[in-house]
């Protein structure tokens, strides 16, 4: 097992000192990045101030994108099965 790297990502102009496996470095870093955006985009609507409900906020988007990204992908495979039945009748 590699040992855990600790690396620095900046979120919303903070420093943050994270350990991760060495292959998941690039993933944390892009993880970080999305989130630093998305807190600015909430940030930039001006409706929410505090860095604490800005990451709130961020994760309930965050969250909302993925559940419905998620069910969206269910619906497809469901579609896609029913169409594979259909054509092997």
């Amino acid at each position: 097992m590699a040992t855990p790297e600790t690396i620095t990502v900046s979120i919303f102009d903070k420093d943050y000192q994270v350990s991760c496996p060495p292959q998941e470095v690039q993933a944390l870093r892009d993880s970080a990045f999305f989130l630093d955006q998305k807190m600015r985009e909430i940030k930039q609507a001006g409706s929410v101030l505090g860095l604490d409900r800005l990451a709130v906020m961020a994760a309930l988007n965050i969250t909302h994108e993925l559940l419905s990204s998620t069910e969206a992908q269910k619906t497809a495979e469901t579609t896609l099965a029913e169409h594979a039945a259909q054509l092997s009748r």
